[in-house]
């Protein structure tokens, strides 16, 4: 689903679409001529411009579509008129229209040929990404995202990949660390050299500090040859430590010497050996509350911890999603001999209202299948796992203190309301119908919140609460 401009100077018709196109999950905005359908271009993102061909003042639809170009605005045009004719068709897609439709025309062939644009600017937008791959830019496959959440991501790794500073990544399981880590490793000056990647969690205690440091023959039962270690095996590049939450006491020590003295002494050893590697950690644990309970060594998080680079859960990014789906789809339809899938719409939505407790790893587990089950070329919703919505959280009423003189329940009740519409709205980046999703509620109930509890209506939208059910 995307963003749509209507222009037209009949208002029924301005109604007309704005009803239908946002039943069909569209965001919609509706402007009476091309002079303010260019002011409003000049400020905000659009995906499809459907305007009128004929319409009063200097500009008609084709100047309207000419403006467009000539000030390099990225939408795609839909010309719509009652009065075709082969020539105007023509001097439109000439002009770089994307379609062209004649009035009267069916509900579905309008909203068919919107999602055909939407579906050619997400293409531009994956070239677009692989693009700047090549060109060595910070975009690695989950880690693709529009997001503001994710653009910082981005533009933080820009800043510290060349660096030799330590870098601590935190996020839930599943948000993608070990990618940032390879971002930092392939994108900074350390490239030519190895990136070795260990899970801290899943090697025997006993075997980690011969893992990381390693050790010399006859050292232990067992150790029949020399071996350099983690450390070593990483010079020059570097190491990835995952899930550091999880190392022993003792060892954090040894790790702690390892990262100030850059020296190792390998198990057996006599001597210490200089290692020059760059050592970036990641944990899904809170590593603060670990330091406050004497789980984990204070002077090891902060020498660990110089900068942190936090990783968002994907339910705070809802608007990643549809590129994310993209991503996967193409990836598993390779894999799997198929041709590249579409999703509709219910399962689009579907997936946009889940809260992927699982994150970027779930969502790929979910398309993967969902590739793999489709019978034909489209995903619906039979296609998809059993998802659980975002739905109702349990709300802390014990922590309300009822005082001896009372209080006032309406305001209460009014200010909580108001509070959660708007953290739906915040999350979503003010895109009201997947607010609506977040708070299970439906479009109209929340149109009808958002006008009691005093939310300004958006500009161009009709007064009446008729366009979603």
């Amino acid at each position: 689903m995307g963003r749509v401009l209507v222009v037209d100077d009949e208002q029924s018709m301005r109604e007309f679409l704005a009803i239908c196109l946002r039943r069909a999950g569209h965001e919609v905005a509706v402007v009476a001529s091309a002079a303010a359908a260019i002011e409003h271009l000049g400020g905000t993102a659009v995906d499809v411009v459907v305007t009128d061909l004929r319409m009063p003042g200097e500009l008609d639809g084709l100047g309207l579509l000419a403006q467009i170009k000539q000030r390099a605005i990225d939408s795609e045009v839909i010309l719509v008129t009652a009065f075709a004719t082969a020539d105007t068709a023509i001097a439109a897609m000439k002009q770089g229209a994307y379609d062209y439709l004649t009035k009267p025309f069916k509900v579905d062939e309008i909203t068919a040929v919107i999602g055909r644009a939407m579906e050619k600017r997400r293409l531009i937008a994956e070239n677009l990404a692989l693009k700047d791959q090549v060109a060595g830019r910070v975009r690695l496959a989950q880690l693709l995202g529009r997001s503001k959440a994710m653009q910082k991501v981005f533009e933080l790794i820009g800043k510290i990949h060349s660096t030799k500073t330590s870098v601590l990544i935190t996020g839930e399981s599943g948000t993608g660390k070990e990618l940032v880590a390879r971002a930092l490793h392939t994108e900074g000056n350390r490239s030519a050299h190895g990136f070795v990647a260990v899970n801290c969690g899943a090697i025997p205690e006993e075997l980690m500090e011969s893992e990381l440091f390693g050790h010399q023959k006859g050292a232990f039962t067992g150790a029949y040859a020399d071996k350099p270690g983690l450390f070593r095996q990483a010079s020059d590049g570097t190491l990835f430590l995952d899930e550091i939450g999880e190392l022993s006491l003792g060892l954090q020590v040894k790790l702690l010497r390892a990262l100030q003295e850059r020296k190792v002494k390998p198990v057996g050893g006599a001597t210490e050996l200089d290692v020059d590697v760059r050592v970036v950690a990641a944990t899904n644990r809170d590593l603060e509350a670990e330091v406050a309970r004497g789980a984990f060594r204070s002077d090891l998080y902060y020498r660990l911890n110089v900068i942190e680079v936090r990783l968002p859960p994907l339910r705070q990014r809802p608007e990643d999603v549809p590129l994310l789906v993209d991503h996967f789809i193409r990836k598993f339809a390779a894999d799997q001999g198929k041709e590249p899938h579409r999703v509709e719409p219910a399962a689009m939505k579907r997936l946009e209202a889940y809260d992927f407790p699982g994150n970027v790893r779930e969502l790929e587990n979910i398309i993967e299948r969902a590739v793999a089950l489709a019978p034909g070329p489209a995903i619906g919703v039979d296609d998809l796992p059993p998802l659980r919505t975002a739905a109702v959280k349990q709300v802390a009423v014990a922590a309300v203190e009822l005082p001896d003189d009372g209080v006032d329940l309406d305001r209460l009740v009014y200010d909580f309301e108001r509070g959660i519409v708007q953290k739906a709205l915040d999350r979503t980046g003010g895109v009201r119908k997947r607010a609506a999703a977040l708070l299970g509620i439906s479009f109209r109930s929340l149109r009808y919140r958002l006008d009691k509890l005093g939310f300004d209506r958006p500009a161009g939208e009709p007064a009446e609460d008729a366009d979603e059910s």
